[in-house]
C-alpha cells in the first residue's frame, strides 16, 4: 500500500456518499407506485416507490404528511417531490418526500393545496368558528345523491340508532362537473327552509377526481356561512376534502356522520328514566315536607267553639285567683292571731298548778330527809367499826410495836439491821429508843 493512499472507514464512506447525493439531487420529482405503506404512531409515513424496473425506499415526516389532506394507498401512483438522502447506518439511500400529487392529476392536487391554504388563511378552518352540534336533534337533513350508497348507510344507521329522529333528504349529485353547484344549491335550500337541526353532507369513497366536487370554493364558503351545523362525511377515513375542513365536524365515513349527529335512543331513554326517577324523588320530598307543614298548621288551628271553651276556662281560673287574692289578707291575719294566742297561752304563768307542784315536792322532801339521815348514820357507824378494827393503836394494844430506824423508816427485816444501829419503838403507850445488840433471821 502506498503511503499517500487514503483508507476510509465505512461510516466515512457513507457520509461522503450521502453528501454527494444531497448536493447533486437537492430537489427532484419522481413518479412511481406506492407499496409497503406504513403510518407510524409518530405520524411519519414509511413506504416504497416502485415502477416496472426498480424501487426505492421513501419517508415523509409527520409535518409534511399532515398537509397532504389524504393518506396514500398501496397501488396508487403519485408524483413525489423529494430530496435524496443516505441512511448511513446501513448504506441505503432513500427519498425524503416533501409533497406528492396523484400522477396525471397533479394540477388538481395543486389546486386542492392552494385552496386549502387560502381558506385556512381566511380562518374558515378555525375551531372557534365551528358551530356546536345539537345534543338531541328532532330533525336531521341529508344532502347527497338519492342513488348513493352513502344515503342507504345513513338511513340504516339512523333507523337503528335513533328511530325517533325525522329525516329530510335534500337530493343533489355528488360527482360530475355541475355537482358542486347543485350541492351548494341544496345546502342553501335547506338553510332557507330552516326545518332541520343538523345537516349531513355525505358521499362514499373514491379518487381525488371523484371527490373533487367537495373541493369547490363556493361550496366551502356556503358551508362556512351556514347557520345550521354541518357534519361532513365524505369518502373513507383516509380521504380528506375542503368540505371536511370547513364543516363543523368531520366524520370519517357517512355512517360515522349519522352516529355523530345524535345519541342512541337507548341512551336517551336511560337519561329520561334517570331524570324521571330524580324528579319523582324530589316531588316525594316536597310532598313530605308539605305534609309536615300541614300537620303543624292543623295542630295550631283551633275551631271557634274550642277557642271559646278555652277562653271561658281561662276566665274561670282568673275569677278564682281574684277571689283567693281578695280573701287572702284576712285569712293570713286570722292565722297569725291564732298563732300569737297559742304562744301567749303557753307563756302565761299558772300559779295554782305551780303551788300544787310545790306542796307535793315539800311533802316528798319531808319524807325523804329522815330516811336519808338514818341511812347515812348506819353507813357512818359501819365505817367507824371498820376503822377501829383496822387501827394500828388497836394492834399495839395487844403488845406489838412499830420499829423505825434512825431515818424514821419502818423496819420489816432483821437482816437489814447491824449491831449498834439505833431504833425507835412505838408502843401502845408512848415510844422508846433502843440499840441493836444482835440481828438474826426468824428462820
Amino acid at each position: 500500500m502506498l503511503k499517500n493512499e487514503i483508507v476510509l472507514s465505512v461510516g466515512q464512506l457513507n457520509r461522503q456518499v450521502g453528501q454527494l447525493l444531497e448536493g447533486h439531487f437537492s430537489q427532484i420529482w419522481v413518479k412511481g407506485e406506492v407499496s409497503n405503506f406504513t403510518q407510524a404512531a409518530s405520524g411519519h409515513w414509511y413506504f416504497t416507490i416502485k415502477d416496472e424496473r426498480a424501487s426505492v425506499r421513501a419517508v415523509m415526516f409527520r409535518g409534511r404528511a399532515s398537509a397532504v389532506g389524504f393518506v396514500p394507498k398501496a397501488g396508487e401512483r403519485f408524483e413525489f417531490r423529494a430530496s435524496v438522502t443516505l441512511y448511513e447506518a446501513r448504506g441505503d439511500y432513500q427519498l425524503q418526500v416533501e409533497t406528492l400529487r396523484r400522477a396525471g392529476l397533479g394540477d388538481l392536487h395543486e389546486a386542492f393545496l392552494q385552496l386549502k391554504e387560502k381558506l385556512a388563511a381566511e380562518g374558515l378552518f378555525d375551531t372557534d368558528r365551528k358551530r356546536p352540534i345539537p345534543a338531541i336533534p328532532r330533525t336531521v337533513g341529508v344532502i347527497t345523491s338519492l342513488a348513493a350508497a352513502a344515503l342507504r348507510d345513513v338511513l340504516s344507521a339512523l333507523e337503528r340508532r335513533a328511530p325517533q329522529v325525522h329525516i329530510i333528504i335534500y337530493p343533489a349529485p355528488v360527482q360530475g362537473a355541475a355537482a358542486a353547484g347543485q350541492l351548494a344549491e341544496a345546502l342553501n335550500a335547506a338553510i332557507q327552509r330552516n326545518e332541520v337541526d343538523t345537516l349531513l353532507l355525505v358521499r362514499g369513497g373514491g379518487s381525488l377526481e371523484d371527490l373533487w366536487s367537495f373541493n369547490d370554493e363556493a361550496l366551502a364558503r356556503a358551508i362556512a356561512a351556514s347557520p345550521i351545523p354541518i357534519i361532513c362525511g365524505v369518502g373513507h377515513e383516509t380521504d380528506f376534502t375542503i368540505a371536511d375542513f370547513v364543516a363543523d365536524i368531520r366524520a370519517p365515513t357517512p355512517t360515522a356522520a349519522a352516529e355523530l349527529c345524535c345519541p342512541p335512543r337507548q341512551t336517551l331513554l336511560t337519561h329520561v328514566a334517570a331524570a324521571v326517577g330524580s324528579l319523582t324523588a324530589q316531588q316525594l320530598r316536597l310532598i313530605e315536607r308539605a305534609s309536615l307543614r300541614l300537620d303543624r298548621a292543623l295542630a295550631m288551628l283551633v275551631s271557634p267553639q274550642q277557642r271559646l271553651a278555652q277562653q271561658s276556662e281561662r276566665l274561670q281560673v282568673l275569677k278564682n285567683r281574684l277571689a283567693r287574692a281578695a280573701g287572702a289578707p284576712y285569712e293570713r291575719r286570722a292565722a297569725s292571731l291564732d298563732a300569737l294566742q297559742s304562744r301567749l297561752m303557753r307563756a302565761a304563768p299558772q300559779s295554782a298548778r305551780l303551788r300544787r307542784e310545790l306542796q307535793h315536792n315539800v311533802l316528798r322532801l319531808s319524807a325523804a330527809a329522815p330516811r336519808q339521815l338514818a341511812q347515812q348514820g348506819a353507813r357512818l357507824s359501819a365505817a367507824f367499826l371498820t376503822l377501829q378494827a383496822l387501827s394500828p393503836a388497836k394492834i399495839l394494844g395487844r403488845g406489838y410495836a412499830i420499829v423505825r430506824d434512825a431515818q424514821g423508816e419502818v423496819v420489816k427485816n432483821a437482816l437489814d439491821l447491824s449491831k449498834g444501829d439505833r431504833l425507835n419503838l412505838e408502843l401502845a403507850q408512848g415510844s422508846t429508843d433502843v440499840e441493836v445488840l444482835r440481828a438474826s433471821s426468824l428462820l
